[in-house]
């Protein structure tokens, strides 16, 4: 199963034009959004701190292994132009190809969601720290611009829409189910023999990650047809409905 560095801005002084708070305290709440989504459709993620910065972000992921690098972000218009903007910029570094085609993903949903979609855009940069300097495929969304009073209250009361959009942007980019979430609950695998196989897809033939024994205790997040996406110890994956009760 996909494993993501989710990176929420810990820009603290970039402050939203409502006065409600901060970039960093958006960027997180919407974070804090996408967990439910992110257990229930079987992608795992490492997250950063607010005490954090970007370059130690970077070097936290590199220090690990990810599928993917996403930083959550908001803008802010040029000088001069303050509130004057509007969109949102998907950036990705030039020579990433799996980099862009995420992009794309995520501009593509976006668009559906966002109330001026011909202002959706990706945006190859080089300047950008955590889509130049991770060694992971990255993107940074720039989602609206924080001086716009717009686009900051469309963030502020769109935070579940915009983290079930995201986390669908990721099922897309991974090929994988988009799993509504539900409440997590704790289930116990029944098996007459042997063990029930964990898989890396909802599938009978899919790569198995992992056996797990009769008897032993899985956390469900959610269902896709017949299959349950649970987590057993460090492990995640998709494990036969009729076998957990």
């Amino acid at each position: 199963m996909p494993i993501i560095y989710l990176s929420p801005s810990t820009q603290e002084s970039n402050m939203y034009v409502t006065g409600t708070g901060s970039e960093e305290y958006w960027m997180n709440r919407l974070a804090d959004a996408m967990v439910p989504y992110l257990n229930s459709c079987g992608i795992r993620y490492k997250r950063n701190t607010p005490d954090m910065t970007a370059g130690s972000s970077i070097r936290q992921a590199n220090a690990g292994w990810y599928d993917f690098y996403l930083a959550l972000h908001s803008n802010a218009s040029g000088e001069g132009n303050y509130g004057g903007t509007r969109g949102i910029i998907a950036f990705y570094y030039p020579s990433s190809s799996q980099g862009q085609r995420a992009a794309q993903i995520f501009v593509n949903n976006l668009r559906t969601i966002y109330p001026l979609p011909d202002k959706v855009t990706t945006r190859a940069t080089t300047s950008l720290g955590e889509v130049r300097d991770s060694k992971f495929p990255a993107n940074l969304l720039e989602i609206g611009y924080h001086d716009n009073y717009e686009d900051a209250r469309w963030i502020e009361n769109s935070l579940n829409e915009i983290a079930r959009n995201l986390v669908l942007s990721l099922t897309d980019y991974f090929d994988i189910p988009f799993i509504w979430p539900s409440d997590p609950w704790e289930g116990t695998v029944r098996v007459s023999s042997g063990s029930l196989n964990l898989r890396a897809r909802p599938e009978p033939e899919a790569a198995i990650i992992a056996s797990i024994p009769n008897g032993a205790q899985v956390r469900v997040y959610g269902q896709y047809r017949d299959w349950y996406v649970v987590r057993y110890g460090d492990y995640v994956g998709y494990a036969a409905a009729r076998y957990i009760g």
